[in-house]
């Protein structure tokens, strides 16, 4: 733990520089970037969307196919006809998407609650915080339907130290797992959090919002925790995976999703920040980024058009 704390404290101290009446437009957060951002570990929290994955069945799934023209361009295609990388020099594709609450996913206030800010109103600020992860694995594999509670997170503070204010605290369930299962994997019982530990999460440790690996928040008739949090104007995230590949503690998280105008949900990348030292992720300096690899196979649609490398 020392040495996450450590690392931690590094990255603040270095942000804190960009906040200091020294700083006077030079380049110290460039600076971060390459002592410190660089170096570290990133570890992606978020599944891709496909048309086959698990989703409330009240919504059904997308359909990816391929993009088409719009409108006639004489000489170079016609209403309706797909784009191709032979005759048009690329492709596109279109997505039917039956939801905004699809695969790992950001829940606005929105979602349930009549005055809450949509996705759209969520301010930058989201961007990057500290990213706490709350360990309950092994008692979800002696008991599916266990639940988060406030032992919990107090255990997790006993070897860690209190929970930052502001960070986004997830509930490790190794639930993800169980992603290809499709219809197992929002069947009860499955894993969530208690309502009271949300409100201790809130109220007391005043948490930006917390998220879990599956895709409701909790099995209560009513979902008393999702609604709880949605009509008092907090957020949380689901369908998160990977946490098993992150610290408990240290780490930072990076918060993306798209922004519709009025979305009552967000289709979200989370990426965890993990120490230089991490067991697991890549590093800027390990993954550059450009030019990216070249695929094995072309680029061809399967049955559900999804585009994939194929023989």
């Amino acid at each position: 733990m020392r040495k996450f704390t450590f690392w931690f404290a590094a990255i603040l101290s270095a942000i804190a520089i960009f906040f200091s009446p020294a700083w006077c437009g030079t380049l110290e957060l460039w600076d971060v970037y390459t002592k410190v951002l660089k170096k570290a570990k990133y570890v992606d929290l978020t599944h891709a969307f496909n048309p086959t994955i698990p989703v409330w069945p009240g919504f059904g799934n997308a359909k990816f196919r391929a993009g088409t023209a719009g409108q006639e361009i004489k000489g170079f295609c016609k209403v309706g006809e797909a784009f191709d990388y032979k005759k048009h020099g690329f492709i596109s594709t279109a997505y039917d998407l039956v939801t905004d609450q699809y695969g790992t996913q950001l829940d606005p206030p929105a979602h349930f609650n009549q005055y809450g800010v949509t996705i759209s109103d969520l301010p930058a600020t989201y961007a990057i915080r500290p990213l706490v992860v709350i360990d309950i694995h092994a008692k979800v594999a002696k008991n599916p339907g266990y639940h988060a509670t406030v032992a919990d997170i107090k255990a997790w503070e006993s070897k860690h130290g209190m929970i930052p204010p502001g960070s986004v605290v997830a509930i490790r369930s190794d639930w993800y797992k169980k992603w290809n299962q499709v219809k197992r994997f929002s069947q009860v019982p499955f894993p969530g959090i208690k309502l009271a530990a949300l409100k201790f999460l809130h109220l007391e440790r005043k948490i930006l919002f917390h998220g879990h690996e599956p895709l409701d928040t909790d099995t209560t008739p009513n979902i008393e925790g999702e609604t709880w949090l949605l009509t008092h104007n907090f957020c949380q995230a689901e369908g998160m995976m990977n946490l098993d590949k992150v610290p408990e503690a240290g780490a930072l998280i990076i918060i993306g999703f798209a922004k519709p105008e009025g979305g009552t949900g967000g289709f979200a990348r989370y990426v965890a920040v993990c120490p230089p030292d991490w067991k697991y992720g890549k590093s800027v300096e390990e993954e550059p980024g450009a030019p990216l690899p070249v695929q094995p196979y072309p680029n061809r649609r399967d049955k559900n058009g999804v585009l994939r490398p194929t023989p």
